[in-house]
């Protein structure tokens, strides 16, 4: 299941064509988008950079501190602080901002794969491909922030990193390859059309670390989280991620107690050249390419849809449209927010 049925719910409405064909007036909800007009009279986006015009990520494993360390360099630089994209993301920046059923968010949940990773029903992996299409769907946003305003931003994880939880969820034996393969493809067709991080923070904490912490801080469900299972995540970001992603963007790495030495973190990141990576090829025609892809959000997500058959994942399409309907009945979501009589919106044909 992806995005596409609940964006469409949140985008569309139904016979619009129709009435737009006719002539006929239907209010629907026209905000002004950046194109080739804009672009042609003169905006330019490196106009609007400073030197944190960039994209900083904060890595690590669950409860290392990454939010909080996120947070302050947000703060001490002027840049927007992105919170971890997690299933309800879609819900939290659309419509009243208020959270819906799990059916409308991939049909899955953290308490659900921390109780049963092994579920038969192929659960673990849905919530992995939801979280990687949200945090892919919170990416385009914070790249469109920064070409729109050319504020810099910081976020927990992105969707180069998500691949350390299914490489982790597969050596525990909780998906399978065909759902290993199928990320891939995926991760493949969607990551292409953006930039990585000029920036990656990794807070290491050793996993009895990471456990203590989930003891004393975590849900109770949370606290039946294998040490296997962390160990892989731990792994796979040091084998895998660390090396792929210094390629093409800098790294720096902290220790649990290094990263509370925050005003050092701090100096470090202005102490960067930061010379490296796909975006020191970029100019303003690029740019506007960019920042044409990543304001289409269905554009971006597209990819996640591809007809591939994988059964964890696979609902059928009069399912798919019956989930659509029920969506778009509820009270604020058939049409654009500001334009929904059933939660007292006014004035919408004068819209």
């Amino acid at each position: 299941m992806s995005l596409g049925p609940v964006l469409r719910g949140i985008r569309s409405r139904s016979g619009l064509s129709a009435l737009r064909a006719a002539k006929l007036h239907v209010a629907s909800s026209r905000n002004l988008e950046y194109g080739w007009l804009a672009f042609m009279l003169g905006e330019r986006t490196t106009k609007k950079f400073n030197k944190f015009s960039k994209v900083f990520t904060v890595d690590g494993n669950l409860r290392c501190g990454k939010g909080k360390l996120a947070q302050f360099i947000a703060e001490k630089l002027n840049m927007r602080y992105f919170p971890e994209a997690d299933i309800h993301y879609l819900d939290r920046v659309t419509g009243d901002g208020s959270i819906l059923d799990s059916k409308f968010n991939g049909n899955c949940s953290l308490e659900t794969f921390y109780n049963d990773p092994k579920n038969p029903t192929g659960h673990s992996y849905r919530l992995q491909i939801w979280l990687y299409t949200n945090r892919l769907l919170q990416y385009a946003d914070a790249l469109d922030h920064l070409l729109s305003t050319g504020q810099g931003v910081v976020l927990e994880r992105s969707p180069y990193s998500d691949f350390v939880f299914l490489d982790a969820m597969f050596k525990q034996g909780y998906v399978n390859k065909r759902c290993v393969e199928h990320y891939e493809k995926i991760k493949h067709m969607s990551n292409y059309q953006v930039l990585p991080p000029h920036l990656v923070i990794y807070i290491d904490v050793p996993v009895p670390e990471v456990m203590k912490r989930i003891e004393e801080q975590g849900k109770p469900y949370e606290k039946k989280v294998s040490s296997a299972y962390l160990q892989s995540i731990e792994d796979c970001y040091k084998k895998s991620f660390l090396p792929e992603i210094s390629e093409t963007s800098e790294v720096l790495q902290y220790t649990a107690s290094e990263a509370e030495e925050r005003d050092k973190v701090i100096e470090d990141i202005e102490s960067l050249k930061f010379d490296k990576g796909p975006w020191q090829e970029q100019n303003d025609a690029s740019f506007h390419h960019l920042r044409k892809i990543v304001q289409d959000k269905m554009a971006v997500l597209s990819p996640t849809t591809a007809p591939i058959f994988v059964p964890e994942i696979m609902i059928g399409g009069l399912e798919t449209e019956k989930l659509y309907e029920k969506y778009r009945e509820l009270p604020g979501r058939k049409y654009a927010l500001g334009y929904n009589a059933d939660v007292g919106d006014k004035w919408i044909w004068l819209k």
